[in-house]
């Protein structure tokens, strides 16, 4: 039942994070953002951890693996895309993370040993075009959002070198102990850039507060372990494709809640990017490449 409700919660969750960090940037620079976001979510875990008594020998000497996800799909990933959202809205951002199913079928063949049928590989150049659709239209309009957009690029990049490397090395490691390390690693990470590259600066009003709480709890703490979760239960291409959807979510919330424009080619690039998560995310009826 988990697995089945897994990737509809985990796009839910996700989207959410993009209008809360919205709402948050506007009183805390992006660094310290994320910085608090990973040491509240490590701090949670390590907790949890301590009540349940639970041991840490499920690692099974993996712990430098785990650490190395984490700071990539964590760390790289949330700073690049705070920074960026400084100056560009939430759905253009969520748009340039559908690069990473894209990115991680590519190299996962090769890497881990997981192929896809026909039909997928096409879902995958949908899902691709969808957002050159709009991104490149995004940026012939401004070189700011251009750069903006190039700098998210390099945090989802750090996304899928995360999730191939966690395929690769962490399968096998139990969910709770491997996600309390890979946080802790990315809090000692975004610690320490925050200290190196920015001059932290906050204004801890009640909507600072609740986003920062919304996303260290519902996004770093269960979105993350869902996603986790079905790297560990399935490919990491089909685990991927989830990020396809979650685009037209975070549109559709900002658009709601936060007042962003919705452009018709918004829309079209939203539909195109999530039939090609559709035609990825079919249950694979055989292991081989027709």
């Amino acid at each position: 039942m988990l697995l089945q409700v897994a990737p509809f919660a985990f796009v839910l969750l996700w989207s959410s994070s993009f209008i809360a960090a919205r709402i948050g940037l506007r009183h805390l620079t992006p660094l310290l953002f994320v910085a608090v976001r990973m040491v509240l979510a490590a701090a949670v875990l390590l907790g949890v951890m301590a009540v349940l008594r639970r041991p840490w020998h499920g690692l099974k000497g993996r712990w430098a693996h785990c650490a190395v996800s984490g700071v990539l799909t964590n760390s790289v990933l949330l700073m690049t895309a705070h920074a960026a959202m400084v100056h560009i809205g939430a759905a253009p951002i969520a748009l340039i993370q559908t690069l990473n199913p894209l990115l991680t079928a590519l190299l996962a063949w090769p890497l881990l040993g997981e192929r896809l049928r026909l039909l997928q590989w096409l879902g995958l150049v949908l899902g691709a075009a969808g957002v050159v659709l709009i991104v490149g239209l995004a940026a012939a309009r401004s070189p700011l959002e251009l750069n903006g957009l190039l700098l998210a690029a390099a945090g989802t990049v750090g996304l899928c070198g995360g999730t191939l490397y966690f395929g690769r090395f962490c399968r096998g490691v139990p969910i709770l102990e491997g996600t309390t390390v890979q946080l802790l690693a990315a809090a000692v990470a975004c610690v320490a850039a925050t200290a190196l590259f920015e001059k932290p600066h906050a204004d801890w009003t009640f909507a600072t507060i609740a986003a920062v709480l919304w996303n260290a709890a519902a996004v770093s703490l269960g979105g993350m372990a869902l996603y986790y979760l079905m790297l560990v239960c399935g490919t990491a291409a089909r685990a991927t494709a989830n990020f396809y959807l979650v685009p037209g979510t975070a549109a559709l919330l900002a658009w709601a809640l936060l007042d962003e424009r919705l452009s018709v080619l918004t829309v079209v690039g939203l539909v195109v990017s999530s039939v090609g998560c559709w035609m990825v995310g079919r249950r694979e009826q055989h292991r081989s490449a027709l």
